[in-house]
């Protein structure tokens, strides 16, 4: 336990599992797709779609598409700053099969209908776990600068990630594989204690197997980068 558990984030209220959570859930959205979005499909569950209104999570969800950041003084003026932008959004509530009370699922995307899924949690204290990307379990946290990798299913991609980062001096403090089927394309998160450059984040994408790359920095939450690397 840090001093953040037990102080909680500096945010605009009034609850941290409903606000300063569900901005870090639109934020981390907004970078994981790498581009600038345009329009948003959000569906709330739980206690999120039970009371979120009220707590202003609907506010807070749109404030993190938008890039801000749980203390910023824009969030309750987020509907506006959205219209005004030509930012589309619609709320709907959703039952999804073993998902945390304050959970919201977003589909978001950009003027070229690029298009990425997330569900993400708001555990309390500002602190949030993202559980899927575009279908697929996924398992972290957003507590360390983190590379989200999509690769084709074989050993290679792997070594050849893992050998790059020891190359650039880069720890690698957490790392996991995730797939819906042997063969097909999988997501590697790698959460590293270092920060990533967006010249290494661009050489990673062009190793065997990479076919698109996005890194979320933790120091700036708002900053996120995305490669395709056609297939060799």
């Amino acid at each position: 336990m840090d001093i953040f558990d037990i102080l909680g984030p500096v945010m605009v209220g009034p609850s941290s599992s409903h606000t300063a959570g569900a901005v870090r859930i639109g934020l981390m959205a907004r970078t994981l797709l790498g581009t600038e979005p345009v329009r948003a499909n959000i569906h709330l569950h739980g206690s999120f779609a039970e009371t979120g209104m009220g707590h202003g999570t609907d506010k807070a969800l749109v404030a993190g598409l938008l890039g801000m950041k749980p203390d910023d003084l824009r969030i309750p003026n987020s509907f506006e700053i959205a219209q005004e932008q030509g930012f589309a959004f619609h709320f709907d509530t959703r039952e999804l099969r073993d998902a945390h009370p304050n959970t919201a699922m977003i589909c978001v995307y950009d003027k070229n209908d690029k298009r990425l899924e997330i569900q993400a949690s708001s555990l309390g204290g500002g602190r949030i776990k993202v559980n899927k990307i575009d279908g697929i379990a996924v398992d972290f946290s957003g507590d360390y600068n983190t590379l989200v990798i999509r690769n084709l299913d074989y050993y290679s991609s792997e070594a050849a990630v893992t050998t790059i980062l020891n190359q650039f001096r880069i720890n690698i403090a957490n790392m996991s594989m995730w797939r819906q089927k042997r063969g097909g394309e999988a997501l590697m998160i790698i959460e590293t204690d270092q920060h990533v450059s967006p010249q290494q984040v661009e050489f990673i994408g062009t190793l065997p197997g990479v076919t698109a790359i996005t890194y979320y920095d933790k120091e700036d939450e708002d900053d996120g980068s995305t490669v395709d690397a056609g297939n060799p």
